[in-house]
């Protein structure tokens, strides 16, 4: 068992209509440059171990990357140091995208 939920865009979506949902966008500074999911805050993966403390550990938190693979790894990690509401955001914003939501620089 994860201990993270896999999520859809329609998830999210529907997630996002409420304002207790952390979501943290895990890929590095250049491809946030391209664009990113206007709610997102930037935690790159590899700064996880190190700034994991500034994330409330009871509060729903969503993690996403380009693909999906990097904010699985980011959604353990937060399971095993103990986040109890984590959920990844299946296909990244590559999904997001492609469903035509707004993105921005």
């Amino acid at each position: 068992m994860t201990g993270f939920k896999n999520i859809t865009v329609a998830e999210l979506e529907a997630m996002l209509q409420r304002d207790d949902v952390r979501l943290v966008d895990v890929r590095t500074d250049a491809e946030v440059a391209r664009g990113k999911i206007p709610q997102g805050e930037s935690l790159p993966l590899h700064l996880m171990p190190l700034r994991l403390n500034e994330l409330e550990k009871t509060t729903p938190t969503v993690f996403y990357c380009q693909m999906g693979g990097r904010s699985a790894q980011a959604a353990a990690f937060a399971v095993a140091n103990g986040f109890s509401k984590v959920y990844n955001l299946q296909s990244g914003i590559a999904a997001w995208m492609q469903a035509g939501l707004p993105v921005r620089a």
